[in-house]
């Protein structure tokens, strides 16, 4: 990870400058897929010595268990990624400095087969920037946007009909800085997301303390700033992940550097996002550490909970939304079990919470309990190298 804190190198990032795609073959190990009471699970990370790209495993839903992961496709470093509409595309970003001989990290385009898991590589286009971070398939499926943290920028890379990556159609340079002289000395784009109408892209920028705002045309492809540009947060917070409430009218950014979430008000004909509260996602009492960082935050698919992940402090931070304004109330700290809690996945149905722990190599399921939105642990651990991101996939009977 050559842009942030990560005892990842960059050597073992750049691959030869080049992020190699292959196809492995999916094995027989592990639990054999039922017929209809699982889900097929991605998980991005960061290669090295125990891992070499994609893995997938297989939810029991019924359980919580989790299959031996296996390596679905092997490409250097996926941090993150994004599956498409159809469910029958992934995509992951490479966060590497260096493709095809420029400053740049590059975006991955996957076939996936719905029974067996496996990944079919298709194509790779660059992310413009360097250090790419994030990214998000449009509501139409036309287009992958991704945040480069590393250059500061974001970028649309168009997808064509068969899945396949296009040229990029879009780039757009973040500029100015912030208080934090380690961290903020320029601009880092961290995620980028869209609204459920697929008509806003919403960019948080740790290095600038704002959420950018860009209207988005799905069929040309493009980014245009906003009127208002930018929603600000506290001077030196950092905003990093950012989630959309599903009724559309509510979002939260969590802000890395001073462990907190902002809720805001948006509105859906402008765009704008307006400040309605800023809290801590540590326990009442917690001081914030040096070591401590926030990293991911989602919304459980009922609207009426908020997750979000601390690292160094390596526990998941439970609050209730109020349906009504928007506004936290905390619930609740789940330790992880395990080491820097990077980033984690809520299934479809809103039952289990994944926490993929990078630094100790494994991911750990979490029950919701969808009346009170606590985490109870199962007993389900698996062991994945440096996992970063999450994503579901509903399997398809053969």
């Amino acid at each position: 990870m050559p842009f942030r804190h990560s005892t990842r190198t960059l050597s073992t990032l750049l691959v030869a400058g080049v992020a190699t795609l292959s196809v492995t073959a999916f094995g027989q190990a592990g639990r054999s897929p039922s017929s209809n009471g699982d889900m097929l699970v991605y998980f991005g990370t960061y290669t090295g010595e125990k891992s070499k790209g994609v893995y997938v495993s297989r939810l029991d839903l019924a359980s919580g268990a989790l299959s031996r992961p296996e390596l679905a496709g092997e490409t250097a470093s996926p941090s993150f990624l994004a599956i498409h509409p159809s469910q029958n595309f992934l995509y992951a970003i490479n966060e590497i400095g260096n493709f095809q001989g420029k400053a740049s990290g590059s975006v991955s385009a996957f076939a996936i087969d719905r029974n067996t898991g496996r990944l079919t590589a298709l194509n790779q286009q660059p992310s413009v920037g360097p250090g790419p971070a994030h990214l998000v398939v449009d509501k139409a499926g036309r287009n992958a946007l991704v945040a480069n943290y590393g250059g500061g920028s974001v970028a649309v890379v168009p997808i064509g009909p068969d899945g396949a990556l296009k040229p990029p159609s879009a780039f757009i340079q973040h500029t100015g800085s912030s208080v934090d002289p380690q961290r903020q000395k320029g601009p880092h784009a961290h995620s980028i997301n869209l609204d459920p109408a697929n008509r806003f892209a919403y960019a948080a920028d740790l290095g600038l303390d704002q959420v950018l705002v860009y209207r988005f045309d799905a069929d040309k492809g493009s980014l245009v700033a906003n009127d208002p540009p930018f929603a600000q947060v506290a001077a030196g917070a950092g905003p990093r992940h950012f989630a959309i409430h599903p009724n559309g009218r509510f979002a939260y950014v969590i802000n890395e550097l001073n462990l907190t979430v902002t809720a805001f008000r948006r509105d859906s004909d402008r765009g704008s996002l307006t400040d309605l509260q800023t809290i801590s996602t540590l326990p009442p009492g917690q001081k914030v550490e040096s070591a401590f960082s926030t990293a991911d935050v989602q919304v459980h698919p009922s609207g009426r909970f908020l997750y979000g992940s601390n690292r160094g402090h390596d526990s998941i931070v439970v609050f209730t939304i109020d349906q009504n304004s928007g506004r936290l109330t905390y619930l609740e700290n789940r330790p992880t079990q395990g080491s820097t809690p990077r980033g984690f996945g809520i299934d479809p149905s809103g039952s289990y919470l994944l926490a993929a722990n990078q630094r100790s190599d494994s991911v750990v399921v979490f029950r919701i309990d969808k009346q009170t939105g606590r985490l109870t642990p199962t007993g389900h651990t698996i062991e994945v190298g440096a996992p970063v991101c999450v994503k579901f996939v509903e399997r398809r009977n053969p």
